[in-house]
Formats: structure tokens, C-alpha cells, sequence
């Protein structure tokens, strides 16, 4: 039975957001009362945050599919739905975030650290929050905003200070279990390690975690053995001890010779050039084990490597073995530079920015793409014709007629808007804007306050033709 998973490609999905709500005052005395739909609430996002008590990813390995809860949609008298919970995914420390193709969108390392996964959709305006001096009774809402979603892939990498390798039974989880209090299972066969195990080293002032990786051996770097999946594991440590075993039964091996093909494995699994690399001579306490020891580390100094003899079993080396991992453990922290304190960047949008862009394909239909274009589409009831008014009105304002004139676009080309696959096309009409106008003060009744005196509504007239953000382009569409 699967026990700890370091890696899994979970599907999230964030909720939606609940729709507006449509409505009009209903009181005794009062038959119209004024709009009073409330808002939808917004959808709940998928975060991920990283917990301490938890080491792997095995709950996500079987059920990988996660969503938030929706917002509730608005109602009558004034009251906005619900906001959706959102919906918070625990991870392991070192635990990296990647889409599908292999790129990184955060590194988590530090407990508390957070990712939003997925954001929730925001919800829909209700016709109260709509009305305005020109629409006094909206007869629509907007609908919410679907939630984002989609694949990710979490890759758990230890957060380790050093990293002991070797070959199978070379004595790496006795080691790790003298030198801390970690209790890995230690039997006299390869493999018995299935899983990185890790440790805390206390040694003078110093603290820090020993990971012990599961055996490699040659071609783990190409997927053979468990090489392939635990690598990834010593990519976070400040140094790699090399664990060779003095006293093997195999004819066939030799612990330089194991050392060089370890080497060549994290050569071909890259980016571990830089780390330094200590050597532990184990099993010393067996007499032929101190006389190879004896006879290979003039050879392994002469390389450059820093080496000790030790016996996990007699308890022998180890505080030399452990005061010198804390040294340079101690050196690698004292190198690494400073994070710079978390600082506000302010990236203001060119002033030629419009928002959306305006293309044509190879079929002749004009497209456009926006943030703003596609969600205004896709929160708009297009049975109800003051919707779809509206959402011409918005249109207009952000400049897209504008622009569909400007490209090329006449009466009777298709307009798309929206991504290929999920496009809202139709037939483009450019007395759209005209058409607007006329009803430009759709949804005002007249029965909900007294006449107005004619000089007020004169008045009323010439502000509204001087306004600035009027909403329409005074200008011949041909």
C-alpha cells in the first residue's frame, strides 16, 4: 500500500459566482417601489498553505479533484447572496507548484505560506446596484463569473540541509538514526528504504535536518530503481554526504568505485555541481571494513573530499562527522543572501493600454480579447434585451466599436468575443450604438416620482450632453 506520495497532478477548481437578483419593492401603499435586487456572492478560491504537520501528498494522490464552494445568488429586499468558503489545501514544506507543461508557479517553503490555485469568480450586480440617474428600474442583473480552475501539478522537494546518498545498505538510515532522533526502518537487505526519511541534527549552536535518500544506483538519473522519483529531493540541501559501505559482501563493488558512479548519476540529474561534498567511510567497527577505510581515503583526500570513518552501529566518528556538517551547513547560511523585504510594485498601465484587442482571423471574423470584453459577455442574460443593451452600452464605452471601425469592420461582419472555443459571435451592426441611444433611459418609469417642472428636464438634457463619461461616441459610424 502506497504510504507517502511526493508528487501528483491535482485538478482545482475555484466556486462561481452567485448571480444577481432582478427585482422590484413590493409594499402596501407602495405598488412601485424602486429596484432592490442584491448582489450574487463571490465563489470561494482554492488555496494552497503550507503545514507543518503534514510530509506528503498522499490524500491528494486519491482524490485529486478539489472545489470551492460556489456564491449564492442574490435576492429581493436588498440582500446579497452568500460569499463561497473557500477551500484550504494543507501541503507539505518544499512543496513546488507547476502547471502541466512543466512550468513553476510558486515554490512554497515556509510554514504558513500561501498560493491561491484558484481564484473564485465574483459575483453578479443585482438591478439595485445597476440603477442609476439614467436607468432608474433596470429590468436585469448580471450573472457570476465562473470560478478559475484547471491542472496543476505539486512536486514535494525535502527541505533538508544535507543530503546523505548511496548506494542500497550503505548504512545511510543507520547513520541518520544515530545522528538524530528519526527511526527509519534498518534491516540487512537493499531497498529497505522506500521513502526519504529526515532528521534534526543538534551539534553546538547549530541545528539543522538530515535527509536520507532512498538508495540510487546506476541509471537512477534515467528513471531506474527509485533514483528517478527522489532525486529531486537533495536539489534544496547545502551538502551532499556520500555514505560508502567499507565492508560489502558484493565482489563486484568497491566504495570508490560506488562513489564515482553516484557522482555521475547527480551529474546527469544536474543542477548539484555547486554543493560541496563530504565522505563517510561506514562500518569501520568490522576489522576488513578499517582496512579498506585505510587504504582508499588517501586516494578520496587527494580528490579533494573531506573524509570521516564512522560506525553508526559502534558510534564511532560520529560527533566529528556531525560538528563538520554544522560548519558548513553554518557557512551556506551565512552565504545565502538576504531576502529583501516584501516591497509594493505599482506597475500603472500604459496610457495607450484599451484593455482588449481587436484581430482578424483567417475567416474574416473580427475577434476580440479582453479581460474585461469577456467577462462583461459572460455575465450578460442575452434573452433579456435591456441586458443585452446594457451590455452594448459597455461595449461602447470601453471603446470596442471604435475600435471594429477602426480595423475594418462593417455592417454584417462577424464579431467574436472571446477565445475560440467559448466565443460569443454574431452578426455586427454599428447602429448598435445608435440603437442604444434610443433607449438610453431603459428602465426609467416616470411613474416612480413627480413631474418634473420643463425647465428641470432642459436642464437635465444639457448635462447630461455635457457629461464626460457619456456613454456614447458622437460620430457617423459610415
Amino acid at each position: 500500500m502506497t504510504t507517502f506520495v511526493d508528487r501528483v497532478e491535482l485538478h482545482v477548481a475555484a466556486g462561481n459566482g452567485g448571480h444577481g437578483c432582478a427585482s422590484v419593492h413590493r409594499e402596501k401603499f407602495k405598488p412601485l417601489g424602486g429596484p432592490d435586487g442584491g448582489n450574487g456572492g463571490r465563489g470561494g478560491d482554492v488555496i494552497l498553505v503550507v503545514d507543518q504537520d503534514v510530509t506528503t501528498l498522499l490524500d491528494y494522490h486519491y482524490s485529486s479533484h478539489r472545489k470551492a464552494t460556489n456564491g449564492k445568488p442574490g435576492e429581493g429586499g436588498n440582500r446579497s447572496g452568500k460569499d463561497g468558503v473557500d477551500l484550504i489545501l494543507p501541503v507539505p514544506d518544499g512543496t513546488v507548484v507547476q502547471d502541466r507543461q512543466g512550468n513553476v508557479l510558486a515554490d512554497l517553503v515556509g510554514n504558513g505560506t500561501r498560493y491561491v490555485a484558484a481564484e473564485g469568480g465574483r459575483g453578479g450586480l443585482g438591478n439595485a446596484a445597476l440603477a442609476s440617474a439614467r436607468r432608474k428600474a433596470p429590468g436585469f442583473a448580471l450573472f457570476g463569473v465562473p470560478g478559475g480552475g484547471g491542472d496543476i501539478v505539486l512536486e514535494l522537494k525535502s527541505v533538508a540541509d544535507v543530503a546523505l546518498v548511496g548506494y542500497p545498505s550503505a548504512g545511510k538510515s543507520s547513520l541518520i538514526s544515530v545522528l538524530s532522533a528519526a527511526r527509519p526502518k534498518i534491516a540487512d537487505y537493499p531497498f529497505t528504504t522506500l521513502i526519504p526519511n529526515l532528521g534534526v541534527v543538534t551539534a553546538g549552536s547549530t541545528v539543522y535536518t538530515v535527509a536520507d535518500v532512498p538508495g540510487l544506483i546506476p541509471g537512477a538519473s534515467q528513471g531506474r530503481g527509485l533514483g528517478l522519483e527522489f532525486l529531486r529531493h537533495v536539489e534544496r540541501c547545502s551538502v551532499l554526504v556520500h555514505v560508502l559501505d567499507t565492508a560489502t559482501l558484493e565482489s563486484d563493488r568497491d566504495p570508490v568505485t560506488d562513489l564515482d558512479v553516484i557522482e555521475e548519476e547527480l551529474t546527469l540529474y544536474g543542477g548539484l555541481d555547486d554543493r560541496p561534498r563530504v565522505v563517510v567511510l561506514n562500518k569501520v567497527d568490522i576489522p576488513e571494513g578499517q582496512d579498506l577505510a585505510d587504504i582508499i581515503r588517501p586516494d578520496l583526500e587527494k580528490r579533494g573530499y573531506k573524509v570521516f570513518e564512522v560506525s553508526a552501529v559502534a558510534h564511532l566518528g560520529l560527533k566529528e562527522v556531525s560538528f563538520a556538517l554544522a560548519e558548513i551547513v553554518a557557512k551556506a547560511r551565512a552565504d545565502k543572501p538576504q531576502e529583501e523585504a516584501t516591497r509594493v510594485v505599482i506597475r500603472p498601465k500604459a496610457v495607450d493600454d484599451a484593455g482588449f484587442t481587436v484581430t482578424v482571423d483567417e475567416d474574416g471574423i473580427y475577434r476580440v480579447r479582453g479581460e474585461k470584453p469577456e467577462r462583461w459577455v459572460r455575465q450578460t442574460d442575452f434573452s433579456n434585451d435591456e441586458a443585452v443593451g446594457y451590455l452594448a452600452d459597455r461595449l461602447s464605452r470601453l471603446g470596442v466599436e471604435a475600435k471594429l471601425m477602426k480595423t475594418g469592420a462593417r455592417a454584417g461582419d462577424g464579431v467574436a468575443i472571446g477565445a475560440e472555443d467559448d466565443a460569443v459571435v454574431f452578426d455586427w451592426e454599428p447602429t448598435m450604438m445608435a440603437g442604444a441611444e434610443m433607449l438610453g433611459r431603459r428602465g426609467e418609469d416616470h411613474r416612480l416620482e413627480a413631474p418634473r417642472p420643463a425647465s428641470q428636464r432642459r436642464r437635465d438634457r444639457e448635462a447630461e450632453r455635457d457629461d464626460p463619461q457619456r456613454e456614447y461616441d458622437e460620430f457617423d459610424p459610415f
